[in-house]
């Protein structure tokens, strides 16, 4: 099999009257996967501009796709909550994007899009990773979880069905206090040479320094519906409230 006749990527060949071992594509074909027929689908523009409407219907099913694959992929950096304060941030890597943030709480939704499909500063592409599909079901995550830690008691529908964060803690059989904020232990390692959280200059060239990077000690803190009266944090039991109950730790 070593001296099977064979052609080498990117090497001549005299089989071919162009001496090319890679053959060009066939005109007027399209290769599996890249005909791209819905152009906003999968690049996130509009007429050149980032959009700012999901390609398909939002539903349960959507939400869920969107928490799986975000808690897969973006929690190390932005953390459960999206507060650019995740784990491997907190340990010394470059401060991610705050979801919570007047800029971004205002993006349109095609931009996020295309940071997961591009990329953004010291932000890798993750195209790879997610599909078009997967990638608007994270966009329409990453709303929900703004919404989350921005709700108010207004934002509950009339005759949905509330309950305490306590009462769920204690169903799931979770420590008291789960779903409220975890501080790191002392044992663990900034990365930093003075071992405290990496914080980005102001004024440099650095393009995080503009771009939604943060120092994690100056994101917003973890916030729960909390009612009128009393200090129980609520619940809003469905799938946009429910993204942000499930989210309350980094």
């Amino acid at each position: 099999m070593h001296n099977q006749p064979k052609f080498y990527p990117q090497r001549g060949s005299d089989f071919y009257a162009d001496g090319r071992s890679v053959r060009p594509q066939v005109s007027a074909t399209i290769a599996r996967s890249q005909l791209h027929q819905d152009s906003y689908l999968n690049t996130g523009f509009l007429n050149g501009k980032e959009g700012d409407s999901m390609p398909f219907p939002v539903n349960e099913t959507v939400l869920a796709r969107g928490q799986q694959s975000y808690n897969v992929y973006c929690t190390p950096c932005h953390s459960r909550v999206g507060n650019g304060a995740g784990m491997i941030v907190q340990r010394g890597y470059a401060a991610a994007g705050n979801f919570h943030t007047a800029r971004l709480m205002t993006a349109p939704l095609g931009h996020f899009y295309n940071v997961i499909a591009n990329g953004y500063g010291a932000m890798p592409d993750y195209a790879a990773q997610l599909s078009p599909e997967d990638r608007w079901a994270v966009v329409a995550y990453i709303k929900a979880l703004q919404l989350s830690q921005h709700a108010a008691q207004a934002d509950i529908a009339s005759g949905v069905h509330v309950e305490p964060l306590d009462s769920i803690t204690e169903r799931e059989g979770l420590p008291a206090g789960f779903a409220y904020d975890w501080n790191l232990p002392p044992t663990a390692v900034k990365g930093t040479p003075n071992g405290e959280d990496y914080v980005i200059p102001v004024g440099t060239n650095n393009p995080l320094a503009t771009s939604g990077g943060h120092n994690p000690d100056t994101g917003p803190s973890n916030r729960v519906l909390t009612p009128a009266s009393g200090n129980t944090p609520l619940l809003e039991n469905n799938a946009s409230s429910t993204a942000g109950a499930m989210n309350q730790q980094k």
